[in-house]
């Protein structure tokens, strides 16, 4: 069975937004540039070396299509990962290794079958529906120093009450708190001191 894996760059109030630039009609495109550095860099480095296929949202998936097919360089072996999109307006791609996937079902019936692991970035609505039907097995985020108050958040409504361990940590020069999560079961509640 494939594991989901969320890989995020988040603000401290959540917002996951347009992190990279201003693909997004978003007043703060492009906030988490000013804290980027060789810890962050490194990080994200050894993310993309991990052999993994993505399952993307319809709108991550035509920034990615639009940018990555001429920039291999930057994360190399991208064009060869399988791409699952979830989407029900868009059903092929000139981007090769593009599958496309209409429903909740579709993406619960890959995520039976053996084969890599599925990373998903950006894609804010499909990390909400994935999130709802408890099918994320871990997080990775990457928590920025700064509130923005406004914008599309990671955790919004619908995300079910669930447990997570932390199985790595780091924090970066610039501030970034670099925090990997696995799922560990369900909400246990107490008193404190009893």
């Amino acid at each position: 069975m494939r594991k989901i894996i969320i890989s995020s760059f988040i603000t401290l109030d959540g917002v996951m937004q347009a992190p990279g630039g201003g693909e997004e009609d978003f007043k703060y495109g492009g906030w988490s540039a000013p804290y980027f550095d060789k810890v962050v860099d490194k990080v994200l480095e050894e993310q993309q070396k991990k052999p993994a296929n993505l399952l993307l949202g319809r709108k991550t998936f035509e920034i990615f299509a639009s940018f990555w097919p001429e920039h291999e360089d930057i994360w190399p072996g991208i064009n060869d990962m399988t791409k699952y999109v979830m989407s029900n307006t868009i059903t092929k791609s000139d981007w090769k290794n593009s599958v496309f996937l209409k429903s909740l079902a579709d993406i619960e019936k890959l995520k039976k079958t053996d084969g890599l692991d599925l990373h998903v970035n950006g894609s804010g609505e499909l990390i909400q529906l994935l999130l709802k039907n408890d099918l994320v097995n871990e997080l990775w985020l990457l928590i920025h120093p700064l509130t923005l108050g406004t914008g599309k958040r990671l955790f919004a409504d619908g995300t079910i009450p669930a447990a997570f361990t932390l199985t790595e940590s780091l924090i970066s020069p610039t501030g970034v708190i670099i925090a990997n999560y696995k799922r560990a079961g369900e909400v246990k509640t107490g008193t404190i001191g009893e």
